[in-house]
């Protein structure tokens, strides 16, 4: 009695929106799930998942498939969506829930053909292979096909607003509202805030390139290390060059700038190439010509 009640529910049609969103959350779950089966091989020697990728994937994508769409007759971005998948060739209008034939066509098509593609590019990619480039022709040539059909059938799902993947078409299932949607109620304060922050957002994006950070840095820097006018003998000089006057390491490859300071090559050669206008962070002079230090210390000398 309560399964008939249960397939007695009324069909509620899904907004275009609502299934494209399931499908995105759909592949971030995905993406989810491998991040963290991957991150419990961190400590092991890299590449030992390489040549089982397509087999493991697979395999955890079939206990996705069991726990969701064999069970609840929808996927997890449509379970959050409030969707189920529903048997489109039934007579009726009435709800009626997948069959198992749909089910496991339904693996062999996600799944398997998602584990056919990536093992055969994984095989023909291979050296040892390269006679059978007759056989990789075909197969190339009938996944492109695939993927124009998957193409026709998106253009229709845009126009029509049901089946959103050439799957579903050729299967029969269509996704439907589980419980008739109540319609959403939004405050203009929460529109106004959220278009405020978005424009404000778009603002930024557009004016960072502009602002020259690193020269920014170096001017507070100046300020709050300043350092007075040195002499110019020898031992003045000496103990100047222990360190550059960027990175606070001792120099390598140290050249000047026409100042009293020295400075790694690669420091003040990356730093002149991001900002023409740079100056010493020291003593602020600008950069008059960058050249080898003439004055030659030894390291025995400077201890």
């Amino acid at each position: 009695m309560a399964s008939s009640l249960g397939n007695e529910k009324s069909v509620n049609p899904v907004l275009r929106i609502s299934q494209l969103d399931a499908l995105e959350l759909n592949k971030a779950l995905e993406q989810l799930v491998w991040s963290q089966f991957t991150s419990c091989f961190h400590g092991f020697k890299p590449g030992v998942l390489a040549h089982f990728e397509p087999e493991i994937k697979a395999f955890l994508w079939l206990l996705l498939w069991r726990f969701t769409v064999y069970s609840n007759n929808a996927t997890v971005g449509q379970a959050i969506l409030n969707i189920q998948y529903k048997n489109n060739f039934s007579q009726t209008e009435k709800y009626q829930p997948l069959s198992k034939q749909q089910k496991l066509w339904y693996l062999i098509f996600t799944v398997g053909g998602r584990w056919l593609e990536e093992r055969c590019y994984d095989l023909f990619s291979n050296p040892r292979l390269q006679s059978f480039c007759r056989i990789k022709s075909y197969i190339n040539l009938g996944t492109g096909l695939l993927k124009l059909c998957g193409l026709l059938n998106f253009l229709v799902f845009l126009q029509k607003g049901t089946f959103a993947t050439l799957t579903e078409r050729v299967l029969g299932i269509r996704s439907v509202f589980c419980k008739q949607q109540g319609a959403r109620q939004v405050g203009f304060e929460y529109m106004n805030r959220e278009l405020l922050w978005h424009g404000f957002a778009e603002f930024l994006i557009y004016l960072l390139p502009f602002i020259n950070v690193q020269k920014m840095k170096v001017k507070i820097a100046s300020w709050y290390l300043p350092v007075a006018g040195l002499s110019n003998n020898e031992a003045t000089s000496a103990a100047h060059c222990k360190e550059c006057s960027l990175c606070g390491e001792w120099p390598t490859m140290p050249h000047t700038i026409g100042c009293s300071h020295v400075f790694c090559y690669y420091c003040i050669k990356s730093n002149y190439l991001n900002d023409m206008y740079f100056t010493c962070p020291k003593c602020g002079s600008e950069v008059q010509s960058l050249q080898p230090l003439i004055y030659k210390i030894e390291m025995t000398e400077l201890h």
